[in-house]
């Protein structure tokens, strides 16, 4: 069996209201959330520019809202690793993970 992680992070209400909007116009149900933010953030660690695109979203405010997705091990090595890697860049930079998938969110969201 596929060992899962619980990650949990905080997002901008009105983020929460679009993302799940998103979610049910993809044809997705909210049980289905973590699977479609897997796959935000899956493209999204893909982009050469990801580390600048997490900078800017250091501009988000108002995380009043607190999500939660379940993903296997190798999704979270890979934001492990990313977090090591922003932080290369931008060591004063905070709370990386929940930034990585706020930005990931956000730019799938764009991408329509």
């Amino acid at each position: 069996m596929i060992e899962k992680i619980k990650i949990t992070f905080v997002v901008p209400e009105t983020l929460q209201k679009e993302m799940r909007q998103r979610l049910i116009g993809d044809g997705y149900n909210l049980k289905d959330k973590s699977k479609w933010v897997v796959e935000a953030i899956t493209s999204f660690l893909a982009m050469d520019s990801y580390k600048d695109l997490v900078k800017l979203g250091d501009e988000m405010r108002g995380f009043e809202k607190t999500e939660s997705i379940v993903v296997d091990k190798e999704l979270k090595k890979l934001l492990d690793e990313s977090v090591l890697h922003i932080r290369e860049e931008y060591p004063l930079l905070e709370g990386l993970q929940s930034r990585i998938i706020r930005t990931s969110i956000v730019q799938k969201l764009l991408r329509y």
